[in-house]
């Protein structure tokens, strides 16, 4: 390991509710209610739901229907990643101001270097300068995004800044003076820890250790034993606060990947197979906009109890083809439904499904696989094949998604309330505006139209994600 800091310099920052945040900023009349973010129907998951909603229960992950039975008077939403961008870009604009080395993690979240910081506001990183500062930088980040806010954590290493920024949520500040961090971690529960989820948590319990303070109890040796050397090692040191990970910035993307995690466990290799294709297609298109191909292409699975598995193949050269990324990834399914042990498992149940691909170049070989019969099955013959996944019933029907802006030509703009049996209802109201009137038209009403900014860019963002 090397020195780690002796001064709290590196800064978290995470976006407070940030996808249900973004709606209620932008919907006046959903200000102090529950909201809820994601998938909205029946096989839906929620990715992120408001403070207002988690007082009923509901958190990200959890099915929509076990959402809706928490909390019936929640408004749920589609989700609006253009307006969740535009929020991103300007948080990640007012970072990029204080620090030149900011590492985004994902839409709503980064780690910012103070030391690197070039701000007169930060002429010491004395801790009550830090504090300071960091109180300074979330009224920018407010100002910059019209009222959201954010839970910072600042410590002297990436891992205690990310601890320290859950510690006061939502709208808080933790900054963790040099030399406290191990009392600090002591009483918390392993989880903690980055890597640490259920598989891993419960190999502890079985060896008596469930807080950070018993994890520091076992040595190196012992933990490598237990969860492997890469895992044990990284246990080992983080227990004790030792965490060297310089901030990065502008992060390059070692892969493109994209994951699901369904409510009910499939058991059914066709469906599977069906939403790895659907997959494949989402992976190839964020690969053709990123300009990227790549070699190496794998699944993901998680299993009923958590256990999660994975295979990968590598191409001779590599491609962005979403035929050819389907290709392998049915032949990779195929492998895991074969095994003696894989088999039986796939069947007992599926819990998550991911299509990835690495090895990333910045060019594709054009002619890969041109050599295929052409029999041999399509993206669009594999989906056709397959059991279909059902559609939310109102988007299917109607084609107008909850929460989704909408513009009527003597109203003006608002925002999808709900449809159904042939008529949208629209409440009509934006962030600048009181909280609006409501009204409903034919669905095909030829006045009422989607509405999308002028700067919209559809480059598709990588680790879109909601924690806080």
């Amino acid at each position: 390991m090397r020195r780690v800091r002796g001064e709290p310099s590196v800064l978290h920052l995470d976006l407070d509710a940030f996808f249900a945040a973004v709606e209620q900023r932008d919907k006046p009349s959903l200000r102090g209610r529950p909201v809820v973010v994601g998938g909205t129907g029946g096989r839906g998951v929620v990715s992120t739901a408001s403070y207002e909603a988690r007082r009923y229960g509901v958190r990200s992950a959890m099915s929509t229907r076990e959402a809706r039975a928490r909390c019936p008077h929640a408004a749920f939403l589609g989700g609006r990643f253009h307006a969740y961008r535009e929020a991103s870009r300007a948080v990640m604009a007012v970072l990029r101001e204080a620090s030149p080395l900011v590492e985004p993690l994902s839409l709503d979240e980064a780690f910012v270097d103070l030391a690197a910081s070039e701000d007169p506001a930060l002429a010491s990183l004395e801790v009550t300068a830090v504090t300071e500062y960091a109180e300074l930088l979330r009224a920018r980040v407010a100002e910059a995004t019209d009222g959201l806010t954010c839970s910072v954590g600042v410590a002297t290493s990436k891992f205690m800044a990310k601890v320290a920024s859950d510690l006061d949520k939502p709208d808080g500040l933790v900054v963790v003076s040099p030399g406290t961090e191990r009392e600090l971690l002591r009483p918390m529960s392993v989880t903690v820890i980055p890597g640490v989820g259920p598989a891993t948590a419960e190999r502890l319990r079985r060896v008596g250790v469930q807080t950070v303070a018993q994890l520091e109890e076992i040595s190196e040796e012992e933990l490598v034993r237990l969860v492997g050397t890469a895992h044990g090692t990284s246990l080992f040191h983080l227990a004790r606060a030792q965490d060297d990970r310089p901030v990065v910035a502008e992060r390059e993307a070692k892969s493109v990947s994209v994951e699901g995690t369904y409510d009910s466990d499939l058991s059914d290799l066709r469906l599977m197979e069906h939403l790895l294709v659907r997959q494949s297609a989402e992976v190839a298109t964020r690969l053709g906009k990123a300009g990227l191909s790549g070699r190496t292409i794998s699944i993901k699975v998680r299993l009923h109890d958590f256990t999660t598995t994975s295979r990968s193949s590598t191409l001779p050269s590599p491609t962005d083809d979403p035929a050819v990324i389907a290709r392998v990834v049915r032949a990779l399914l195929a492998e895991l439904a074969a095994g003696v042990d894989t088999g039986p498992a796939l069947r007992a149940g599926v819990r998550l499904l991911g299509v990835g691909v690495s090895g990333l170049a910045d060019w594709v070989q054009d002619d890969l696989f041109a050599g295929l019969a052409e029999d041999d099955p399509t993206e669009e013959d594999a989906a056709a094949d397959a059991a279909p996944l059902p559609e939310p019933p109102r988007a299917r029907a109607t084609g107008w998604s909850p929460g989704a802006d909408v513009v009527h030509d003597e109203h003006g703009r608002g925002w999808v309330w709900g449809s159904g049996r042939g008529v949208v209802t629209v409440r009509f109201e934006t962030r600048e505006s009181p909280a609006g009137p409501v009204r409903s038209f034919s669905v095909d009403d030829p006045a009422l139209h989607r509405w999308q900014p002028v700067t919209e860019d559809d480059e598709a963002d990588e680790g879109v994600s909601e924690s806080g």
